[in-house]
């Protein structure tokens, strides 16, 4: 993949179907998004993996 392809807006916005819990903005991102505590969201990628749909599952059955 090109520099410019993977820097493009689509290729970030494919990115949002997963949680990404190691960068520092990307940790604010979902934990705004789902309404969470950054320890929260840590435990559910944990639990389930980096899936969006996954964490949002676990987030609304353990909150």
């Amino acid at each position: 993949m090109s520099e410019a392809t993977a820097n493009s807006p689509g290729a970030h916005g494919e990115q949002r179907h997963h949680v990404n819990v190691v960068d520092d903005y990307e940790l604010r991102y979902w934990g705004e998004r789902f309404d969470v505590s950054p320890e929260l969201l840590r435990r559910a990628v944990d639990a389930v993996g980096t899936s969006a749909s996954h964490v949002e599952e676990w987030l609304a059955a353990h909150r």
